[in-house]
């Protein structure tokens, strides 16, 4: 299941909002994308593979994970990419944006962004 949309590493191309075949993610003004129907969400990793910036966390889980268990995730960002070979390791920056300029710079958090 979906937990992370990582704020700080998010470059606004909203490539997970249309790879997501369930409609998880809302588009948001500010370009970071939030998780809107995290209850909707398949575990198809389909949203964690195409993001470019290793910005999402998708848990094998089928139901959210606790707390305590998101903040402790860090090896695992970027992983299920990895997997398939297609990279891990990506920052800020690295990648061209496609999508509005927003405002980096401000300490990493991991945090869940579902309302």
């Amino acid at each position: 299941m979906i937990e992370l949309v990582i704020a700080d590493a998010c470059i606004g191309c909203d490539k997970c909002v249309a790879a997501c075949p369930t409609n998880v993610f809302d588009s948001t003004e500010s370009g970071v994308p939030v998780i809107a129907r995290q209850s909707d969400c398949q575990t198809c990793f389909m949203c964690e593979a195409y993001c470019p910036t290793d910005a999402l966390y998708v848990s094998p889980s089928s139901s959210p994970l606790p707390d305590s268990e998101v903040r402790d995730v860090d090896d695992l960002v970027g992983s299920y990419r990895a997997k398939l070979g297609w990279g891990k390791g990506r920052t800020p920056g690295s990648v061209l944006a496609v999508g509005p300029e927003l405002p980096h710079g401000a300490p990493p958090e991991r945090v869940r962004t579902h309302t």
